[in-house]
């Protein structure tokens, strides 16, 4: 059996953080024992509880950084040290995360160093950076096409070096009946069609120009669903708008397949993504979509066939999108039919739970030879 040490750096519970607790629940026990190290935030009580219920060890160590990082550093690869791994897999939510894991990896010598790239943005004064942090890596998972060019073309990793592995999500989970008892909670007892977003409340994702396009829909309801440092600036910007009364901040929630289920109309308007987990979890729920046509979100939506795309920070295109499939259930209901098809034959947790262990199984041969 080969123990997996799993790395995330972040500090709140979302879409990397799914796909590296499916990762977790989804790997053969009987050849796999995960790991996962993991920085004491509280926002990631949500990943450390289900991971825990699953009988995955988790290891707090402490963040490499201010004038305590060499020995922080030594305590990290002692801990490190101490399970054995065969193999190191780094979860990268943003194109500089995890640099210390991936040092300790390398200064160990783990025999398979893995990093799954879920985001790149063009960050021209950190090139350096990136290129130290991706020396000892074996290879790269990118989780879109997008990604593994961007990684090639700004990093010169050669293309060997690097395999794409799509997202994916359980999706059984996604197809739950509808809760009414929920969708008249947020409804508040009107009738009214209900517009869904799921995000971290974060700039990249465009919520924004989400709350200027509800000013032109005026007969829906808008639900985020999502926590961040932007609540308070997008709360006023509804005030703002005047839209405050159709806008419901839910903050993180833990049921997102009821929310998905409860909805008409699934929206995404991020300004950049790398391959978005909640467009697949409402493609997996059969929800007519409409998403920004940028790099990963185009991947994962067939444009006029399985949702519609728009072009970002574009409300009114946004608006007029929204509008058209409020206004034509015929066409909403088979977009949602075909984004639930194409998600059963694309999607599934279990195809990427095959390829990633795969990966490994490809790197410890290498390294054996």
């Amino acid at each position: 059996m080969h123990t997996v040490a799993h790395y995330v750096d972040t500090a709140a519970f979302g879409g990397t953080e799914k796909i590296v607790l499916a990762l977790l629940t989804g790997m053969d026990r009987s050849r796999w024992r995960p790991v996962l190290f993991h920085h004491p935030e509280p926002g990631l009580a949500p990943l450390l509880h289900a991971a825990q219920q699953a009988g995955v060890a988790t290891r707090a160590v402490s963040r490499v950084n201010g004038y305590a990082k060499p020995v922080r550093l030594l305590q990290f690869a002692s801990a490190l040290r101490s399970e054995a791994p065969s193999v190191f897999h780094a979860h990268l939510s943003s194109p500089l995360a995890c640099k210390s894991g991936l040092l300790a990896a390398s200064l160990l010598r783990v025999p398979a160093i893995v990093a799954t790239a879920q985001l790149f943005m063009h960050l021209r004064e950190k090139q350096l950076a990136r290129r130290l942090s991706s020396w000892g890596v074996h290879r790269y998972l990118a989780v879109s096409d997008a990604v593994s060019r961007k990684l090639q073309e700004n990093l010169g990793l050669p293309a060997r070096k690097i395999r794409v592995v799509r997202n994916g999500v359980p999706l059984a989970q996604n197809r739950c009946p509808r809760n009414e008892r929920l969708r008249q909670e947020l409804l508040r007892g009107m009738t009214r069609p209900m517009v869904l977003t799921l995000a971290r409340l974060d700039p990249q994702k465009g919520l924004p120009y989400l709350l200027e396009a509800a000013v032109n829909v005026p007969g829906a309801l808008f639900v985020i669903a999502g926590e961040g440092d932007e609540r308070r600036v997008l709360e006023a910007r509804a005030q703002t708008l005047g839209v405050q009364d159709r806008v419901l901040f839910l903050g993180h929630r833990d049921d997102v397949h009821d929310l998905l289920a409860a909805c008409d109309l699934f929206v995404l308007p991020s300004l950049f993504e790398g391959f978005p987990l909640s467009v697949l979890e409402a493609s997996a729920a059969g929800k007519p979509l409409i998403a920004t046509a940028v790099d990963g979100t185009s991947e994962a939506i067939r444009d006029g066939e399985t949702g519609l795309l728009v072009p970002p920070a574009d409300p009114a295109a946004l608006a007029a999108a929204i509008n058209r499939l409020l206004g034509d259930s015929g066409l909403a209901a088979r977009l949602g039919s075909a984004a639930a098809v194409y998600a059963r034959q694309t999607f599934g947790v279990d195809r990427m739970v095959e390829a990633v262990t795969a990966t490994y199984d490809e790197l410890l041969a290498s390294s054996r030879a």
